[in-house]
């Protein structure tokens, strides 16, 4: 029997999640892995499904396996991202700032770095950097309307005149 390559398997993990499979395209991404332990896509991969299944902890074994290969800002944004729902949130603006130094205007993590600083209780200091990336890119305003992460601030003024 001839072993599937890596490429098809990633073929079939895409399509698996693409049709919302996260658990079995999880298997797909193992079984990566177990070929070449330090396949950066595979790694990234199952550390994003990791994250989908709030299993946050392992997403963040995933993005460090992959860090400590290659700087990856991928990684470094869903790292912070995993760190922003354990509720650690410096740990998070910390990936977040490693992340902007290389791509400043960088709008989903400036819109994740606005949350974990909201979260974090900096709130004027979110709400000015949510502005900014609604300027920079308009489709966020409608994220952060309905964004559960900002349900604590929908009734201030100045979060009011940002998305209305």
């Amino acid at each position: 029997m001839m072993t599937e390559t890596i490429e098809s398997l990633l073929n079939s993990g895409q399509t698996l999640m693409n049709l919302g499979n996260p658990k079995d395209a999880l298997e797909i991404y193992n079984k990566i892995l177990a070929q070449n332990p330090k396949h950066i896509v595979a790694l990234l991969k199952k550390g994003h499904i990791l994250g989908q299944l709030a299993r946050y902890g392992d997403a963040i074994i995933q993005y460090d396996n992959v860090l400590s290969q290659e700087k990856n800002l991928l990684a470094l944004l869903n790292k912070g991202l995993a760190h922003h729902y354990l509720g650690q949130v410096d740990v998070a603006l910390d990936c977040y700032e490693k992340v902007l130094k290389e791509k400043p205007n960088n709008p989903t993590t400036l819109y994740n770095k606005a949350s974990s600083l909201i979260k974090s209780g900096r709130i004027l200091e979110g709400i000015q950097i949510l502005s900014k990336v609604i300027t920079l890119d308009f489709s966020f305003k409608e994220k952060a309307k309905f964004d559960i992460e900002f349900e604590g601030i929908r009734t201030l003024n100045e979060f009011k005149k940002i998305i209305t």
